[in-house]
């Protein structure tokens, strides 16, 4: 075990980030950028998948301002909507799929075959073949979905829905509906503890992290997120499932959950300004957040506490990813 942690902490890794202005991922390593890959427009969720690959949703749907209406927006451009894929090895995007109306979040199947996408505007989840290159369903879903994230089995699918307050619970197999807990205000992200029994959303609006019984699907407890401003956005687990990580975007935060005790035991302030795509290095030393208004990644050291950078990376990063 000691030499396994030796090797982990030795081991080099990398660290991409979607632009979501600039159209672009960013690379960083050894906490420097050192390249960006043009990817398609208005890059947001980001997954990494078997085989060197990158996966990264993008959109033709404008960027609107907070308070701004959509309708006062220029129309969308449905023909920039897919999942960009990157291969990683030539550094650059090799291939588009599809993906539903302005994909946003999504994520990879067990197996590596399967995108599951949500499409805010259309109110669905798309399901896609990769090695066919298709939507081969579109599942109903709430209102405003955004979150997905595949249950570690690979048995259920969840999905946030902003709009209704819940999260719908997807049956990987026959694509019915499971469940449909109620959750805090406008839920964002889903995060599993590794043995699958737990789930965690987070709450923008609530304030909160909900904490969802995986096996029955419903919600048996929450945990509130306390700080001026404080909105719970992305979430990273820890490697053993011990700490939950949650950037609190405009609150300017990460907190650290203790899973066990169901309360938050940390707090790193100001790692910068609305922190939302959040990201743990493989030795779980290091914590990555995608600083949208200052255009920078932070590096926060777990044990000292302390902001080691800010990384400039392009313009308005969303999420990040970390491959070893």
């Amino acid at each position: 075990m000691l030499l396994f942690a030796a090797l982990l902490l030795a081991a080099p890794h990398r660290v991409y980030t979607s632009n979501e202005a600039s159209d672009d991922v960013a690379v960083i390593q050894d906490d420097a950028l050192v390249a960006r890959i043009p990817v398609g427009k208005r890059p947001r969720g980001l997954k990494l998948g078997p085989g060197g690959k990158l996966y990264v949703a993008v959109s033709g749907s404008p960027r609107g301002g907070p308070g701004q209406r959509d309708e006062d927006l220029p129309p969308a451009d449905r023909a920039q909507d897919g999942i960009a894929v990157v291969d990683l090895a030539l550094g650059k995007v090799v291939g588009r799929l599809p993906g539903g109306p302005d994909p946003e979040s999504f994520d990879l199947s067990p197996d590596g075959k399967l995108l599951y996408v949500s499409n805010e505007d259309a109110a669905t989840l798309s399901v896609v073949d990769i090695a066919a290159g298709r939507v081969v369903r579109t599942v109903k879903v709430g209102a405003e979905p955004e979150g997905v994230t595949v249950a570690p089995d690979g048995k259920a699918i969840y999905v946030t829905s902003e709009g209704n307050d819940e999260v719908d619970v997807v049956d990987a197999g026959s694509f019915s509906l499971l469940a449909r807990p109620a959750v805090a205000a406008r839920p964002r992200a889903v995060a599993f503890t590794p043995d699958g029994t737990r789930a965690f959303v987070s709450a923008e609006q609530g304030a909160a992290v909900d904490v969802i019984d995986a096996r029955t699907h419903r919600r048996t407890g929450r945990i509130p997120i306390a700080g001026k401003g404080a909105k719970p956005m992305g979430l990273a687990m820890s490697r053993d499932g011990s700490r939950l990580f949650v950037s609190t975007g405009r609150g300017g935060s990460v907190v650290c959950v203790d899973v066990k005790a169901l309360r938050v035991s940390q707090t790193f302030d100001a790692v910068g300004p609305r922190p939302w795509g959040v990201a743990l290095s493989p030795a779980g030393d290091r914590l990555y957040t995608a600083n949208g208004p200052s255009d920078d990644v932070s590096v926060i050291d777990l044990q000292s506490g302390r902001i080691l950078r800010r990384i400039a990376v392009g313009k308005s990063p969303w999420g990040v990813v970390v491959a070893p």
